[in-house]
């Protein structure tokens, strides 16, 4: 079986709490602002939970960025990733 959800569910979650911790927001100002509990964020953070994407638009609202900068950020990632084999 591929890898490849567990990878993007990882860095989906990395690249969340890169952008929120950058911004100098916690876990519970973006729970806050996206109306989540916190621990869904932590969760999304450590690549446990897989945000939808409606959830992931709600989040980068919260963050206030483009959901197309977000995937970018995701897509790089993913490639580097998939570099390093």
């Amino acid at each position: 079986m591929s890898e490849q959800p567990v990878i993007i569910k990882q860095i989906i979650g990395k690249t969340l709490k890169a952008i929120r911790i950058k911004q100098g927001l916690s876990q519970e100002d973006l729970a806050q602002e996206c109306d989540v509990d916190r621990s869904y964020i932590s969760m999304i953070e450590v690549g446990r939970n897989e945000p939808s994407v409606t959830k992931i638009f709600d989040l980068c609202k919260g963050l206030k960025i483009k959901p197309s900068d977000f995937f970018k950020m995701v897509e790089g990632e993913y490639e580097k990733t998939l570099e390093q084999g």
